[in-house]
């Protein structure tokens, strides 16, 4: 019997792939004793690495699960840069600080400013992009390179430079497969993360704030992808099945409330890894109308022992319970 609770479950496997050949990424992008690994980029970088950002949580990572090997994370993130910037400063804030790792997370602004005629022409771009990787390698170290992530949440096209983002997405994949360098596919990953959690097609609010910097959700989210390029080994993971079948007389808009809702509580709730939800598409017949899957995944029991009375939580519950005929929870480990 196949378990089709979730729409495109398939989607799960793509919220952990980080690279266009991730066999070689795992064996090349462990940490070592005495890394400095240097993030280099723009305002998203910049916040990063600030109490809650990408960078803050892949340091504290890195601490947490390596504290003998005397790792460095250093941000070297400016509002506004495009890659140009990067390499009038590549020598003062990277090179001379002498990394061994360098995660380049750039391309927003390039596009963004387009419309206003300051952007980067995307051949400029292309071999900005190459010079970078050529001189962080001359300095011997690795490089990370990361597509743009999203200038806008909806996934149908609509946002206004999603043509032209997803063109200078293309050139970093090229850049990175004629360099032979390790790709983060950030762009890949929003897209497919944000059709799980943005079924409405809002502009931002699920992992950004304004359509391009990220809020709680999408630091913890980019961290996650981070970790993994770098081949931090993640702990155990303990999946939290949420089934629902609601009363009769529960509305499509009260549904479509509580669907929300849910989705929006990784943005609340610090101790929510990741979270994914669908409708039944099962052919068998076997769902006992139960219509409505949600997996939550937590690091630990004792962060699933804070979500559960997490005032966030229980508003949602609230929400739910009048609309609701049954459920059915099932939590389970996943070993790394």
């Amino acid at each position: 019997m196949h378990i089709n609770s979730l729409k495109n479950f398939g989607l799960l496997a793509g919220l952990v792939w980080v690279s266009w050949n991730a066999s070689r990424l795992a064996a090349e992008m462990q940490v070592k004793t005495n890394d400095r690994i240097i993030f280099l980029g723009d305002s998203i970088t910049e916040e990063g690495d600030e109490a809650g950002g990408f960078v803050t949580i892949v340091r504290e990572a890195v601490a947490k699960r390596h504290p003998d090997l005397n790792i460095e994370i250093v941000g070297a993130g400016i509002s506004g840069d495009r890659v140009g910037d990067l390499l009038e400063r590549l020598d003062r804030d990277v090179i001379q600080k002498k990394p061994t790792k360098v995660i380049v997370y750039i391309g927003i602004n390039d596009v963004w400013n387009l419309p206003a005629g300051t952007g980067t022409p995307i051949d400029e771009f292309g071999g900005g992009l190459r010079r970078v990787v050529d001189e962080i390698r001359a300095a011997d170290a690795e490089v990370v390179l990361c597509t743009a992530s999203v200038i806008g949440e909806k996934t149908n096209g609509s946002n206004e430079l999603d043509e032209e983002l997803d063109k200078y997405c293309e050139i970093s994949r090229q850049v990175a497969r004629d360099k032979q360098v390790e790709l983060v596919d950030l762009r890949r990953q929003f897209l497919q993360q944000l059709k799980q959690i943005n079924p409405e097609q809002d502009v931002q609010g699920h992992l950004t704030t304004d359509g391009v910097h990220l809020n709680p959700a999408g630091n913890k989210f980019v961290a996650r992808q981070m970790l993994a390029a770098l081949g931090i080994d993640e702990s155990s993971l303990l999946r939290h099945v949420v089934l629902f079948r609601f009363k009769k007389d529960a509305t499509p808009e009260q549904i479509v409330e509580i669907e929300r809702a849910f989705g929006d509580l990784p943005g609340k709730i610090a101790e929510i890894r990741s979270y994914e939800w669908g409708i039944n598409n099962s052919s068998e017949g076997l769902n006992n109308d139960f219509t409505h899957c949600f997996l939550v995944t937590f690091g630990s029991e004792a962060d699933r022992e804070k979500y559960l009375p997490h005032p966030a939580h229980k508003e949602f519950v609230e929400l739910l319970l009048p609309k609701l005929d049954k459920a059915f929870v099932f939590d389970y480990w996943v070993e790394p």
